[in-house]
């Protein structure tokens, strides 16, 4: 017993030789509506009573450039580094075409870590609230890029029972987890809704570091979770202790997702801006 498939065309409509792909789309769309998330969070004076904000909104538009380029190429080269590491030697002009698809989202993290890092260090900002602000816009495009993925009939799960299982096209008879919409309801909407209230009910982004902190502890627990349920890459080696390449590439991150939740809340908040108390 399981759930029909439901055979959406991963390409939405071909002008011309041009085909328009939903998993582009899908990028497109969350890169605009993280920009404006963010563009909403630095002009919420509500959210910035004891620090300003860590970048004027049209700073902020010249940086969304740099971290697109971030999240194309870290996510391009995270996939040939990460999962197919011999397109270095047998085909390297394959590297570049971005529209093949293989995308690595450990890639595109250490790609907009890069890009914010330097873009901060270039106009001297915090690149600690930076952080926080950026990370706090970034579910709404792994939502939208995990239904995608659906979309395309990728990164299936494993064989199961379950009554919402799924026989996906080019992956056997045998019906499989839909671990794309576990990865876009998990790292998409709960992971929003933790962040915003972390956001939005608890004041955090003034504590610098946290909410990024929490992001990362929060993804990395998610998809070492769900590696259970997702298929591994065939092309793979077999890793000891039934680790896949996503549990290890995903273990830095909650590490590193700890220490900034520690860091931020060890550290001393300033006082209120214009007051004359001293900081609590």
């Amino acid at each position: 017993m399981s759930l029909p498939y439901p055979q959406i065309d991963p390409v939405l409509v071909h002008i011309g030789p041009v085909a328009i792909r939903w998993y582009g789309l899908a990028y497109i769309a969350g890169i605009m509506v993280g920009w404006r998330y963010v563009a909403s969070l630095l002009g919420n004076a509500r959210l910035w009573t004891r620090r300003p904000a860590p970048i004027t909104v049209s700073q902020f538009d010249d940086l969304i450039l740099w971290i697109t380029l971030g999240i194309i190429l870290g996510g391009r080269l995270g996939h040939v580094v990460f999962y197919t590491p011999e397109l270095l030697w047998t085909n390297p002009l394959e590297i570049l075409q971005v529209w093949n698809g293989g995308m690595s989202f450990h890639g595109g993290t250490l790609g907009v870590l890069m890009a914010t890092l330097a873009f901060a260090w270039r106009h001297k900002l915090d690149v600690f609230s930076l952080g926080d602000v950026i990370t706090a816009a970034v579910p709404p495009g792994l939502f939208f890029v995990r239904l995608a993925n659906f979309v395309n009939g990728e990164l299936w799960g494993r064989p199961t029972d379950v009554p919402w299982a799924m026989v996906f096209p080019g992956a056997g008879p045998l019906p499989r987890h839909p671990s794309q919409l576990y990865e876009a309801a998990l790292e998409g909407l709960v992971l929003f809704t933790v962040l915003a209230w972390a956001t939005f009910g608890r004041r955090l982004l003034e504590r610098r570091g946290v909410i990024a902190g929490i992001f990362f502890l929060g993804y990395g627990l998610i998809r070492i979770g769900l590696e259970n349920l997702r298929e591994p890459d065939s092309y793979l080696p077999i890793f000891p202790f039934g680790l896949t390449m996503g549990m290890m590439l995903s273990l830095p991150m909650v590490v590193g997702g700890l220490w900034l939740i520690w860091r931020g809340l060890d550290e001393q908040l300033p006082p209120v801006i214009g007051s004359q108390d001293e900081p609590a």
